[in-house]
C-alpha cells in the first residue's frame, strides 16, 4: 500500500499575530521525518475509543492543575494528567486553566469532554464503545519532553490495558 502524504495546517485558527510569533521558533526547512499515521483496522461501530483533552479539566475529588506555577514561570505547564470516568458530568469536575474560557465547560463538560454524546454514539451503535477512562492534561507544554513521560507515556499504557483502538483528541 502506497503512502499518502497528509497535509495539515496546524495555524489555521491563529489569530495572524499569535500564528507570526509561533513561527519564530519552528526551524525554516520542512520536516523531512516519518510522521505515522495509523489507519483504523475496522469500523467505527466495532472500535472502542478514549477521549483526551488538554482543557485542565480534573474530578472535584483530585487535585486541581497547577496554575500558580505558572503564574511564575510563564513557560511552565503542569506536567500531570488526570483520569476522568466516561460517566463524569459537570457536577464531578472542575476545570483549571490560565489559557482558555472554563466557564462552559463547567456548565457542560460535553463542551470539551463530550462523554455523554460518545455513550450515545455507543447506544446507537455508530461506535464500538467508549473507554472506561478518558484523559485530562493542562494543554500549555513549552518544549517539554517531561511531559511525554510523565503524563502521555502512562496515558497510553492505561490505553493499552483498556484496549483502546481509536483517540479523540479535544484541544483546548
Amino acid at each position: 500500500m502506497e503512502e499518502v502524504g497528509k497535509i495539515v495546517d496546524g495555524f489555521r485558527f491563529l489569530p495572524p499575530g499569535l500564528k507570526a510569533w509561533v513561527k519564530t521558533f519552528i526551524p525554516d526547512e520542512d520536516f523531512k521525518g516519518f510522521i505515522p499515521w495509523t489507519p483504523l483496522i475496522k469500523p467505527l461501530n466495532q472500535t472502542t475509543f478514549a477521549l483526551v483533552t488538554s482543557a485542565g479539566i480534573n474530578l472535584k475529588a483530585d487535585p486541581p492543575f497547577d496554575m500558580e506555577r505558572e503564574r511564575k514561570e510563564i513557560f511552565w505547564g503542569d506536567r500531570s494528567y488526570r483520569v476522568i470516568p466516561r460517566g463524569a458530568t459537570e457536577n464531578d469536575i472542575d476545570v483549571n486553566h490560565l489559557h482558555i474560557n472554563t466557564k462552559y465547560i463547567k456548565q457542560d463538560i460535553n463542551v470539551m469532554l463530550p462523554l455523554s454524546r460518545m455513550a450515545e454514539f455507543e447506544q446507537e451503535g455508530r461506535i464500538g464503545q467508549l473507554a472506561p477512562s478518558s484523559f485530562s492534561f493542562y494543554g500549555y507544554q513549552w518544549e517539554n519532553t517531561d511531559f511525554l513521560n510523565q503524563a502521555i507515556e502512562p496515558i497510553s499504557q492505561k490505553m493499552k490495558e483498556e484496549k483502546v483502538e481509536a483517540v479523540l483528541l479535544t484541544p483546548a
